[in-house]
């Protein structure tokens, strides 16, 4: 099986296009936690299979480490982008994609013919306690406790297509993620886990994240995450509508438009490509 393997900020995944695949696996979950292991595998976040869109120019697929699937990625999306418009498969800098949180549009930042960054239209985020979703009365959660275990955190909840908790803290480095990440993603007032982004703001404009996401783990960076804390930051008023986001290896630019849509721009990188025995 051909791939490439690529990466947003350090977030990384193998990119598989499914028209150079003979037999693709009925198995993907199992292929997946197989080739995303760090040390028998090729080693990833997710394994990411492109094709042909039903109602958009390409669709994608992704299947985190552990072999669940996620609805979206902000960091795969970019990454598949511009894998697309340099391999051919779109002609155009702005194209549509189909994810399992709709269809989401990127365009390519080209500088003498390099593309240096990607700008996605990540849709609307979903405010709402069902949207999420989350266990509990209708309504919006904006700095509500959450008890876990014998720790009390103020959270706020969006749904970028995928469920998002955001915990504003004083210091992220100084956040046991390991411990809190994985106790918040599997907490039963999440009834389809959630991805937990610990959050230091800088001042109006800019923010510090680091990321637990679900099925993954720690991951370097996340780009519906760095869109989900963007607009949390908003709701409780921390910073304005356009907001730099900073993680382990760069930064990311959100800003939550007039339209209700959410715009990230960032960099997508490719590593290597491969060839991976699948029998």
């Amino acid at each position: 099986m051909l791939f490439t393997k690529v990466h947003g900020l350090g977030n990384d995944f193998i990119l598989v296009n499914k028209n150079e695949v003979r037999d693709l696996p009925g198995d993907l979950a199992g292929l997946a936690i197989k080739i995303c292991h760090r040390n028998f595998g090729v080693g990833a976040d997710g394994l990411v299979l492109i094709g042909p869109g039903k109602e958009a120019d390409l669709a994608m697929q992704i299947i985190n480490a552990d072999g669940s699937e996620a609805e979206m990625c902000g960091n795969a999306i970019r990454c598949v982008a511009k894998y697309a418009y340099e391999r051919g498969l779109v002609q155009q800098t702005k194209m549509a994609v189909e994810t399992g949180a709709g269809i989401k549009v990127p365009e390519l930042v080209v500088n003498n013919g390099i593309v240096t960054a990607v700008r996605v239209d990540m849709g609307e985020p979903y405010l709402d306690r069902e949207q999420i979703p989350m266990n509990g009365s209708s309504g919006r959660v904006i700095n509500e406790p959450l008890a876990v275990g014998e720790d009390v955190f103020n959270i706020t909840t969006v749904s970028m297509g995928n469920p998002h908790c955001i915990i504003f803290v004083p210091d992220v480095a100084a956040v046991p993620l390991g411990n809190l990440g994985p106790r918040v993603e599997t907490h039963p007032v999440f009834p389809r886990k959630t991805n937990v982004e610990f959050v230091q703001v800088l001042n109006e404009h800019e923010v510090r994240m680091r990321v637990w996401e679900r099925g993954a783990g720690p991951t370097l960076a996340c780009g519906t995450g760095a869109c989900a804390t963007a607009v949390a930051a908003v709701l409780n008023g921390y910073t304005g509508r356009t907001v730099r986001v900073y993680l382990y290896h760069g930064t990311l630019d959100i800003e939550w438009s007039k339209d209700n849509h959410i715009y990230m721009t960032g960099p997508a990188e490719q590593v290597f490509n491969g060839d991976y025995p699948i029998s």
